[in-house]
């Protein structure tokens, strides 16, 4: 794609964009010095306001270039001397990120053209719109930017209008400045010309009072209040392009509001406009300082390329990475003050990545990880209360076990004296409707209230058997074992207690009012408990009796076990990421014990 003629803003295309209609060869074509032909002329690939730019064929070589010519049939002498001055500067800055200017003529009627090399590629715009290039990438290209536009400056020629636009990145490593339309040639005085170009005179005298020639987002404050700019605007500008590379958004907004943006100055930073990109400190100062608002404060184009290519080269300021690491300690300690962990935490990582040795920094992180006092973000509530619930499912679907326990008598049913079948039905109703709680907790959410309601009638129907003094305080124990697991519960002690004391009393004072048959009395032995559903003077029923008790005490130890190792488990697990996490921070603050 070759470069195209912007005269005003409004009037600049995207030079990514090739126009896609096709050029009928003109009746006059180009001809060389003697009145051959030598271009034969192909589709428009860029246009402008004063020119476009064509395809073209030199047939006398053999290649193709692009030639740019004038768009008006009968253009002004000072549209002419203008496009004549474009051709001249470009045609004088050998670089080879400037494209060359092969031949500058006349066609048959006398209109200007010239021939320059045919460049393709992809504007740093559209790569910077669909984010599929490194910023390594772009920023090797701003620095080949730059050290052509020192180039220019070093001839006394300011571009004036540096964009993402006017910059072509090749797909052989090639880059290109574009659009050399608007440039500024320097003079000593007003009445001078250039030492660099002593034929070629800037029209800036001419332009009227308050046009402005450039790009507003891009055109530095000086430049948008219509002042004379000097080479400090292009660095300006390749500030504004360095911004939009590091934090992935214009400096200014485009459209109306980016000379009122311009003008107000604004925040330079990239890394303050975007906290999260990890922007390295030293871009962060390149771009800061070449988008002084003091022209005088504001680097060489030189100076700006090289310091890029420094940090591309691996040379890190140690000093200013210090630096910034303590003040982001500050900024994540304000945070902490205020609440704001995520925030907190983010600026300490960041502050050890910009300076690995800041013991305050590792510290501070190792302070917020183990801080569990505090009451967690919402994200990180709602992502602690689903992971709670997933836990309670998988407790669930372990406690189902224990409880099918509860069934191993029923084999032997049959050949033991069974003496209310009444209540052994209901004892095994009631088991099965604990079961069918407990399963139901490891498909959904079930109130807490409801399930203990369900043991609780498991626990008094449990008495029947032998005695509140024997089956009973096991089916109870293990009850508290799984439940006290329960979030819901954790955080309601008194539910607890209340469902202990009611699984302890309720047997009792159903008994005393004369609802459940007795089952225990005093004699002159002491405490003697007996069961109301089997017959207590049978030996075989009192061994089947004294056999469930002894495997329901190993079931529920079985089921203890697992809990703890749950807990244990867990516990490794931090301390495990803990330690590992401590790895990364300096060795001299690895002093917290795991656990702690």
């Amino acid at each position: 794609m070759a470069p195209v003629d912007p005269l005003t803003p409004t009037e600049i295309p995207s030079t990514d964009t090739v126009v896609s209609e096709t050029e009928p060869r003109a009746p006059n074509a180009p001809s060389g010095p003697r009145g051959a032909t030598v271009y034969q002329l192909g589709e428009v690939i860029g246009r402008g306001g004063m020119g476009e730019v064509l395809l073209a064929r030199d047939q006398t070589i053999g290649r193709d270039v692009a030639l740019k010519r004038l768009r008006a049939a009968a253009p002004s002498q000072e549209l002419i001397d203008r496009f004549l001055r474009e051709a001249k500067i470009q045609a004088r800055l050998d670089h080879p990120a400037i494209a060359p200017v092969h031949e500058l003529g006349h066609d048959s009627e006398g209109r200007p053209y010239f021939t320059m090399k045919r460049v393709a590629g992809t504007t740093m715009a559209a790569l910077l719109d669909a984010r599929t290039e490194t910023p390594q990438r772009l920023l090797r290209g701003l620095v080949d930017v730059a050290l052509a536009v020192e180039l220019a400056h070093s001839r006394h020629v300011v571009h004036r209008d540096l964009k993402p636009s006017n910059i072509m990145l090749g797909d052989y490593g090639e880059v290109y400045v574009l659009d050399w339309g608007v440039a500024r040639v320097l003079a000593d005085s007003d009445d001078e010309p250039s030492r660099g170009f002593p034929d070629v005179l800037s029209l800036d005298g001419e332009t009227k009072v308050g046009a402005l020639l450039g790009t507003p987002g891009y055109m530095a404050p000086e430049q948008a209040r219509g002042e004379p700019v000097g080479v400090a605007a292009d660095v300006y500008a390749l500030g504004a392009i360095l911004f939009e590379i590091l934090a992935g958004e214009p400096l200014h907004p485009r459209g109306p509001g980016a000379l009122a943006s311009t003008l107000d100055g604004g925040d330079p930073s990239p890394r303050r406009r975007a906290p999260l990109q990890g922007i390295a400190p030293e871009l962060d100062h390149i771009c800061r300082e070449a988008l002084a608002g003091d022209p005088t404060a504001r680097p060489t184009a030189r100076g700006f390329g090289n310091a890029i290519q420094a940090y591309l080269d691996g040379d890190r300021d140690q000093e200013r990475r210090r630096a910034l690491a303590t003040e982001l300690v500050g900024e994540a300690r304000l945070a902490s003050a205020a609440g704001d962990q995520a925030l907190a935490l983010n600026a300490a990582g960041r502050a050890v990545t910009f300076d690995p040795t800041s013991s305050a920094a590792s510290t501070l992180i190792m302070e917020l990880l183990l801080d569990t006092e505090r009451t967690p973000p919402p994200e990180l509530a709602s992502a602690l209360v689903a992971e709670e619930e997933r836990l309670m499912r998988e407790r669930s679907r372990r406690a189902i076990k224990p409880y099918l326990s509860l069934f191993m008598m029923a084999p032997l049913v049959p050949f033991l004296h069974v003496k209310s079948w009444p209540n052994l039905l209901l004892l095994y109703a009631a088991i099965s409707l604990g079961i069918y709680m407990v399963w139901l907790n490891t498909r959904r959410h079930v109130s807490p209230t409801l399930t203990l309601a369900s043991h609780l009638l498991v626990a008094i129907l449990f008495t029947r058997l032998s005695g509140p003094f024997l089956f009973t305080p096991v089916f109870v124990c293990a009850i508290l074992l799984s439940a006290t697991t329960l979030p819901a519960l954790v955080d309601r002690p008194s539910l607890v207690i209340l469902w202990t004391v009611l699984a302890a009393a309720s047997p009792l004072v159903l008994e005393w009012a004369g609802v459940l048959a007795p089952s225990w009395s005093f004699n002159e032995h002491g405490l003697l408990s007996f069961g109301t559903i089997f017959q207590p003077d049978q030996t075989f029923d009192r061994t089947v009796l004294v056999l469930a008790n002894v495997a329901a005490v190993l079931v529920v130890g079985l089921f203890a076990r697992v809990i703890g190792r749950d807990r244990r488990d867990a516990q490794r697990r931090v301390g495990i990421q803990l330690w590992r996490f401590q790895q990364l921070l300096p060795r001299a603050d690895r002093t917290t014990p795991v656990g702690a």
